[in-house]
């Protein structure tokens, strides 16, 4: 008894299908009304840890990068990471983002984050590395912004380290290995049979 995940799905149409749209769709609604419970919890994270060491914060940011994993890893088709991100963060805009137009921007540079990921993978492995991988994508898309937007490259090099580093163990953990094992919880109830990340990851006895 026990459980296997296939990597290769190159057998797998890379044409979006109805069903890989509306649950796309689903998926970055359903991501934006964690992001709109994030944006008051996540801050007050960020705001309390980076009153300890300045760049520190950086340890809450990986709930917000969560849409684009489960986007690429559950439908598993070019640009999905990128639509549910977006979606995401539009949701979240229109609801209750206090940081407005800015959190679609930070919605296409995560989303792009983790659907290089997926790319650099040709959309066939689908891995607990290539989700921690595609967590710290979205984190890299999320400092290559907010250094433009929030003025990073100004602040000193210590912070920028502490950041980063902090950034990218959030997106590894809360967006990648969460992301992962929520896959793997779905696909367990049977819910994602008709995507192959329930047909590979639901358990086999």
């Amino acid at each position: 008894m026990g459980t296997s995940v296939t990597p290769a799905t190159n057998r797998t149409s890379r044409s979006w299908r109805v069903i890989d749209i509306v649950i796309a769709a689903v998926l970055g609604v359903a991501c934006g009304l964690i992001f709109v419970v994030w944006n008051s919890i996540g801050y007050a994270w960020f705001t309390a840890f980076d009153a300890l060491t300045p760049g520190l914060g950086g340890m809450a940011v990986g709930i917000w990068l969560i849409g684009g994993v489960l986007g690429g890893l559950i439908i598993r088709k070019p640009g999905a990471a990128l639509f549910v991100e977006v979606l995401a963060a539009s949701v979240s805009a229109v609801l209750a983002s206090q940081w407005g137009i800015e959190t679609l921007y930070s919605g296409i540079a995560q989303g792009l984050g983790a659907e290089i990921v997926f790319a650099l993978f040709l959309y066939r492995r689908f891995t607990l590395p290539v989700s921690v991988l595609a967590g710290m994508g979205a984190g890299v898309g999320a400092y290559l912004l907010e250094t433009v937007l929030s003025a990073y490259f100004a602040m000193s090099l210590a912070f920028n380290i502490i950041y980063f580093s902090c950034l990218m163990l959030s997106g590894a953990l809360l967006a990648g290995a969460l992301g992962y094992f929520l896959v793997r919880a779905l696909a367990a109830t049977g819910a994602l049979d008709r995507f192959a990340a329930g047909r590979e990851l639901r358990p086999r006895v």
